[in-house]
C-alpha cells in the first residue's frame, strides 16, 4: 500500500472538505507513491515523534496536528519545523495530518472524548454540513443507461445505503450545430430535436470533478450539456462536538473526577452549575468554547472542552457545569481511534502494515 492508499482510507472517514477552511489538512511531507512499511499515530509531529518513527520502522506518520499550518519562510535547523521536514525527507518518512476534518466527523476527535468519559446515545452537538452537490445531465434514450452508469462508478447516487439512485424525466431537446460542429446526431447547420432524458443525481462535493469526466467520457454528444447545483442538505457524519449521557446521574464532584481520571488531568479549570447532578453531558475535543451556547441549548448539565476563556466561565456560571480539561488531553483519546481505524481497515491487514500510537508525550503543557 501507498501513502496515497492510505490517505483514501482516512479521507473516505475524515474528508477534507468539511476541515476548517483556513486550515492545511492532508499530505505535509513525502511522496504519496511511497510504499508503506509501518505507521505511527501522533497528535503532534515533534522531532522526537519523528525519531520514534525511524526506530519502530514506520516510514508514515499520522498526526493529527499540522507540522505545516502557517506559510513557511524558510526551512532550516532554525526552527523546530525545519528541523522536523528535514528530518522526515532525511529518513524518507511522509507525514499525512488530519486535523479540523477529523474533528467534524463522526468517530473522530470528539467522539473519542465522549467515549473515554463513557457518555451513551452520543449525537453531534451542532450540525451544519452541506457537503453536496446535484448534478443534472440530458442524454439521448439510447445513451441515458451508459452514461448513468458512468456517473454512478464515479460517485454519484449515492444516497445513505443506497447507490445508482438518479430520477429521469423524458423530453425533447433541440440543437443547431455550427458548420465547424460534428454533431453526434443530425447534421452540422440542421436544427434537431432529440428524444432525451433528464438525469438528476446527488453527488459528494468531493467527487464532482471525477463524476463530470466520467459523464463527458460517456455521453455521445460534441458538447455536454449539464447544471450543477449546491444542495443545503445537513450531512447526517458530520458536526462539531457530542452530547450524551451518563449511566446515572452523579455529583459535580464526582464528575470532576471522572474527568481527571479518564484523561489524565491532576487539575481542571471549571465553574459550577445550579443544577443538583451531572448526567447529559456536552464535550468537543480541542477548543470548543464557541459551543457553549449550543450545549446549554442542548440541555446539557455540563460541558468538557478546552482552551476556555475567562469571560466563558462567566456567560456559563448558574447555567451550566463549564470543565476546562485541557487541550492536548481532550484530543488525545482520538489517536486511538485513528489506529483502530487504520488497524481494522481489510487492505491495511492483508499488506500487513503494523499501525501503532506513539509512545511520545507531545503536551508542552506542564503542571
Amino acid at each position: 500500500m501507498t501513502v496515497r492508499s492510505i490517505q483514501e482510507i482516512i479521507e473516505k472517514w475524515a474528508p477534507p472538505e468539511i476541515a476548517w477552511e483556513r486550515d492545511n489538512v492532508g499530505l505535509q511531507v513525502g511522496d504519496p507513491a511511497l510504499r508503506v512499511r509501518g505507521i505511527l499515530v501522533a497528535l503532534d509531529c515533534t522531532e522526537e515523534v519523528v525519531h520514534e518513527a525511524a526506530r519502530r520502522g514506520a516510514n508514515l506518520i499520522v498526526s493529527h496536528h499540522p507540522l505545516l499550518f502557517r506559510p513557511l519562510r524558510a526551512v532550516s535547523a532554525r526552527t523546530a519545523e525545519g528541523r522536523c521536514v528535514m528530518d522526515l525527507a532525511r529518513k524518507h518518512i511522509a507525514l499525512y495530518s488530519a486535523h479540523t476534518n477529523l474533528d467534524f466527523t463522526r468517530g473522530g476527535t470528539s467522539f473519542a472524548l465522549a467515549d473515554a468519559l463513557h457518555l451513551k446515545h452520543q449525537s453531534f452537538l451542532r450540525q451544519s454540513y452541506a457537503l453536496h452537490d446535484k448534478i443534472v445531465t440530458f442524454v439521448p434514450v439510447t445513451h441515458v443507461e451508459a452514461v448513468t452508469e458512468a456517473m454512478a462508478l464515479a460517485g454519484a447516487g449515492v444516497i445513505g445505503e443506497y447507490d445508482h439512485c438518479s430520477f429521469r424525466t423524458e423530453g425533447r431537446g433541440t440543437f443547431r450545430g455550427s458548420e465547424h460542429s460534428q454533431p453526434a446526431l443530425g447534421k452540422a447547420g440542421v436544427l434537431e430535436r432529440v428524444e432525451e432524458i433528464r438525469v438528476e443525481m446527488s453527488v459528494p462535493r468531493r467527487s464532482l470533478e471525477r463524476v463530470v469526466r466520467a459523464l463527458k467520457e460517456a455521453h455521445p454528444y460534441e458538447e455536454v450539456a449539464y447544471d450543477v447545483y449546491a444542495l443545503k442538505n445537513v450531512e447526517g457524519d458530520y458536526g462539531m462536538g457530542v452530547v450524551g449521557t451518563l449511566e446515572r446521574s452523579v455529583s459535580l464532584a464526582s464528575f470532576l473526577r471522572l474527568v481527571r481520571t479518564a484523561l489524565g488531568r491532576r487539575t481542571l479549570r471549571w465553574s459550577a452549575s445550579k443544577a443538583r447532578g451531572i448526567q447529559r453531558v456536552a464535550v468537543c475535543g480541542g477548543s470548543g468554547s464557541e459551543l457553549l451556547d449550543d450545549a446549554i441549548g442542548a440541555g446539557a448539565d455540563a460541558f468538557v472542552t478546552a482552551d476556555v476563556r475567562y469571560h466563558s466561565f462567566h456567560e456559563a456560571a448558574g447555567r451550566i457545569a463549564l470543565v476546562d480539561a485541557g487541550h492536548f488531553e481532550t484530543e488525545y483519546p482520538v489517536v486511538a481511534s485513528v489506529v483502530r481505524r487504520l488497524r481494522h481497515d481489510e487492505a491495511v491487514q492483508r499488506a500487513g502494515i503494523a499501525v501503532r500510537a506513539s509512545a511520545v508525550s507531545t503536551n508542552p503543557v506542564r503542571e
